[in-house]
């Protein structure tokens, strides 16, 4: 009787112990208990089943939206009353207002594919900044002032809609290579007037906080400057583009002959020529190796804005040409994007 008694005893004390370690355990006194992932349960208990890997990430990546064909404008061409100018806009999914930065791409004076530019303008969104890439009217059936118009309506357009798209409209910059250079050099240096605003959305003004001109034009008279007599002569020919830009076609009312037509006429498109207290600071950026626009072409307008007291810096990227692959490489995207964070972040 009394080993009977004994073993029941043994047995109410292991059970007790035992109860009381697992209670440990629900109140947290023990170690905790490690989360598993989840498998489906279909499938683990299937034969030789392998688990998936899993990733664990922090989401520290904004997300990119593309917005494409924005019309931004409506304007007459060649007959047509109401030719569409459009944009394509990238938009980090943010919920704070982003500055905004508006891309003009190059195509000598006669074509402008807003589509070019890709890794830099991601690269700028990537970095917070709402983009905007446009098309502009082109020569011959566009001739200056028209192009510098449509690319001071789309930074308008870009203010009068920033709710829409998360911008601070007071945050507002451009960038632009080659032709696209000249035309960011100069809504930069036109900056702060009301010089060449018409069109839509005029309750807003057209001024950039900073402008970013990559190998741009800064003097039409002097485009091949740095080549040979041969390059020089083919840039004072009536088929140069930028004669056709400034002179249009005689065929459809312009003027015939090369940029020297009419000096008066080819100084009123220079960038030059507008630099006044209110223009915006500038980086300008030209590769060594260009052989199409002259690199002392940004030399010219650098000077310039050195000269006025507009707060600019000039780079010479060597081995770079007109465009290509050095325009992409991580240094020359840093130093554009830390330009822009200066001015407008």
């Amino acid at each position: 009787m009394r080993r009977t008694y004994r073993k029941m005893m043994q047995i109410a004390l292991a059970t007790m112990v035992t109860g009381g370690l697992m209670l440990m355990g629900q109140t947290g006194m023990a170690a905790p208990v490690q989360p598993q992932v989840q498998v489906d349960s279909a499938t683990k208990n299937m034969p030789n089943h392998v688990a998936s890997k899993v990733l664990d990430i922090p989401a520290d990546t904004t997300e990119i939206s593309l917005i494409s064909n924005v019309v931004y404008e409506q304007v007459p061409s060649r007959g047509y009353a109401n030719v569409p100018m459009q944009m394509d806009i990238l938009q980090p999914k943010t919920q704070q207002k982003k500055p905004a930065i508006v891309f003009v791409t190059g195509g000598g004076f006669i074509n402008a594919n807003k589509d070019n530019g890709l890794q830099l303008r991601m690269h700028l969104a990537e970095h917070g900044y709402v983009v905007g890439s446009i098309n502009y009217r082109v020569a011959p059936t566009a001739q200056f002032p028209a192009p510098l118009e449509d690319v001071k309506a789309a930074i308008r357009y870009l203010k009068a809609n920033a709710d829409r798209f998360g911008i601070d409209p007071a945050r507002v910059g451009i960038v632009g290579g080659s032709a696209g250079g000249y035309l960011t050099a100069m809504a930069g240096t036109t900056s702060g007037t009301k010089t060449f605003d018409k069109g839509e959305n005029l309750q807003v003004t057209s001024d950039v906080k900073a402008a970013v001109d990559l190998y741009g034009l800064s003097d039409l008279t002097q485009i091949g400057a740095d080549y040979s007599e041969d390059v020089q002569a083919r840039h004072r020919s009536a088929g140069a583009t930028e004669a056709l830009w400034v002179n249009g076609s005689a065929v459809f009312g312009g003027r015939d002959g090369g940029i020297l037509a009419d000096k008066e006429a080819a100084e009123a498109a220079n960038p030059i020529h507008y630099i006044s207290r209110t223009s915006a600071p500038m980086l300008l950026m030209h590769g060594t190796a260009d052989t199409v626009v002259s690199p002392s072409q940004t030399d010219l307008l650098f000077q310039a804005l050195q000269q006025k007291g507009i707060p600019s810096e000039r780079y010479l990227v060597k081995g770079a040409a007109h465009g290509g692959k050095y325009w992409v490489q991580e240094p020359v995207l840093k130093i554009i994007t830390d330009f822009f964070d200066r001015y407008l972040k």
